[in-house]
This record gives C-alpha cells, sequence and structure tokens, in this order.
C-alpha cells in the first residue's frame, strides 16, 4: 500500500510537465474529459505546486510514476477514491478540498461555469502563469497598474479584432 514518504525526494530529479493552457481549441480529447475530474486533476496541481513538489516527488509519496500524476492533474485519468485520499494525505489536506468551487450536485448550475473559473486557476499554476505573477510582484504598484491597463487595452484590441486567445 502506498505511503507518503517525500524524505529523500529531490526536485531535481525530473522536470514537470506544464501544458500550455494557450491552445485555441480543445482537442476532442479533452472533450471527453468530465469537467469534474478536469476540476479535481487541477486542485492536485494547485495543492501541489503550493507544497513545493514536483510531479515525480508527489507520485513517488503515493506510489505511481511522474507520467500517472500528469494523467490525474490533466484530468485525463479519473483518480480513485483511495488515490485521493493518498494525495490528500501527502498533500496534508482532506479529501474534499479538491472537490471545492464545484457547484453542488443538484444546484442547477452547469459543471462549465466552474470550469471556466478552474481555466484561470490552472494558467497560474502553469510555468509561464508562475513567471508571470512573479515579474509582475517584482514591480511597483504604479508600474502594476499601467501594465494592467495596457493588458486591458491589448484584450480590447484582440477582441474587437474578433481573434481568439
Amino acid at each position: 500500500m502506498p505511503f507518503c514518504d517525500l524524505k529523500g525526494a529531490g526536485m531535481s530529479d525530473i522536470t514537470d510537465f506544464e501544458p500550455s493552457f494557450t491552445r485555441q481549441r480543445p482537442s476532442p480529447l479533452d472533450a471527453r474529459i468530465h469537467p469534474v475530474d478536469r476540476h479535481v486533476g487541477q486542485q492536485i496541481r494547485i495543492l501541489r505546486i503550493q507544497a513545493n513538489l514536483s510531479q515525480n516527488e508527489l507520485g513517488k509519496g503515493v506510489g505511481v510514476s511522474f507520467q500517472q500524476m500528469q494523467k490525474y492533474e490533466s484530468g485525463k485519468n479519473r483518480v480513485s477514491a483511495s488515490m485521493l485520499y493518498e494525495i490528500g494525505s501527502c498533500l496534508h489536506v482532506p479529501v474534499t478540498r479538491f472537490f471545492e468551487g464545484l457547484p453542488e450536485p443538484g444546484s442547477g448550475v452547469p459543471h462549465q461555469e466552474a470550469a471556466e473559473i478552474d481555466e484561470r486557476i490552472a494558467y497560474l499554476s502553469t510555468a509561464d502563469g508562475r513567471r508571470l505573477i512573479e515579474g509582475i510582484l517584482r514591480l511597483s504598484p504604479r508600474i502594476r497598474n499601467r501594465v494592467l491597463s495596457i493588458v486591458g487595452i491589448l484584450a480590447e484590441e484582440q477582441e474587437q479584432a474578433g481573434e481568439c486567445g
């Protein structure tokens, strides 16, 4: 039975695979991923990064390969209840944490609304997203506001041109 033992796991063991969230249209495979599986995977990724663990380290802690962690985080492979329990134990969070942000069953709120919000959070958990935030935080508040204005103008221009981001 896997257990969470992160002693000796080094960040240099393997580089995390951080998918880009800039694709213009989802692949047919992405369309088949259930929104709840995608949400749970994104929560795993976010919590793993907050814990400063690589996919390799978390995978070792729960007894799976880093490739399997990639599949869990992308939602391509569903996470079993027992594996979710192991991952929660390793990350020191209750299993319910992985479902936070989802609409209550029977509430009538579609899963797609939660997925749109999760995509923003997921981008922040990518290497590009982290570099963006780190760079912005190094700027003074005055410069940050100017960058925000520029980004707003560029987004409006893109929308007016009918370009997809």
